[in-house]
């Protein structure tokens, strides 16, 4: 095993982990979605997102009944569940198994199936070629270091004419020094693409590990939006999103989040 598959894999398992122990946090990314919402979910109001606080159009992805749907990094009990009670045949692959849990105590709650997956964003390679109608990949892989291999695994894994609906943050907000950050001052201090296992020192990211924080990675919009082009997908649509916190000190000057349709061309 060469160093940087070495590193790769500590990543992995590192921010398994942070993502597992996040569900026991409360994070609002690990917290199910509501009986009320699943209703209106059956009712035709698929109310998801992939940034936090606009809902995905509903010209982009709806109507999903029978539609075979990959929730991508996705688990946490509420894009898979959602999606499920509108009637589509959904699969979730995450790094997290207390984050499938979510997804698995909504569904038997609900009295519906989903298909759980333990796995990393960049490899499918446990679904055959043109297996899914629809991938919905909510903001995640900023917990990846190589976003290209994501767009290319997904590319292979949808049908001609599926679409990918994919949240991902702005890269600028990672140039900002993150300490600074939180105290509402924006210092900026890293390049882009971004990497806490580059630009943080040792003693650093010893700390994130007793945190139980999760190692993030900011790639460029060059990897975010050319690199789907570039695996052969049509950018079919695209909005801009923010924190939803009036209190976060870039959302005054730029939104930081970008969410895009991408298409795979029919036969």
């Amino acid at each position: 095993m060469n160093k940087e598959t070495e590193n790769s894999k500590q990543v992995t398992e590192h921010n398994r982990r942070a993502w597992d122990a996040m569900v026991s946090k409360g994070n609002r990314w690990t917290v199910p979605v509501s009986a009320e919402e699943i209703v209106g979910a059956r009712e035709g109001r698929c109310d998801i997102v992939l940034t936090p606080a606009k809902n995905i159009p509903y010209e982009w992805f709806m109507p999903v009944e029978g539609k075979a749907v990959l929730c991508l990094a996705g688990g946490g009990g509420q894009q898979a569940p959602m999606l499920a009670a509108a009637g589509a045949q959904v699969t979730t692959l995450d790094n997290s198994q207390n984050q499938l849990d979510q997804d698995q105590k909504v569904a038997e709650r609900e009295g519906f199936s989903i298909e759980s997956v333990l796995g990393v964003m960049d490899d499918l390679s446990t679904f055959e070629d043109e297996s899914f109608d629809l991938v919905v990949h909510p903001c995640s892989n900023s917990f990846t270091p190589d976003v290209l291999l994501v767009w290319k695994e997904v590319f292979r894994v949808l049908k001609p004419g599926g679409n990918l609906l994919a949240g991902f943050i702005n890269p600028i907000v990672h140039m900002f020094d993150w300490d600074e950050y939180e105290k509402k001052r924006l210092v900026a201090r890293h390049k882009i693409p971004y990497s806490d296992i580059e630009s943080l020192s040792v003693e650093q990211q010893n700390e994130f590990i007793e945190k139980g924080e999760p190692f993030w990675f900011g790639h460029s919009l060059a990897d975010q939006i050319g690199g789907q082009t570039a695996a052969g997908f049509a950018i079919t649509g695209f909005y801009e999103d923010d924190w939803g916190d009036e209190n976060d000190p870039l959302s005054a000057f730029i939104d930081c989040f970008i969410a895009t349709r991408a298409t795979k061309p029919g036969l």
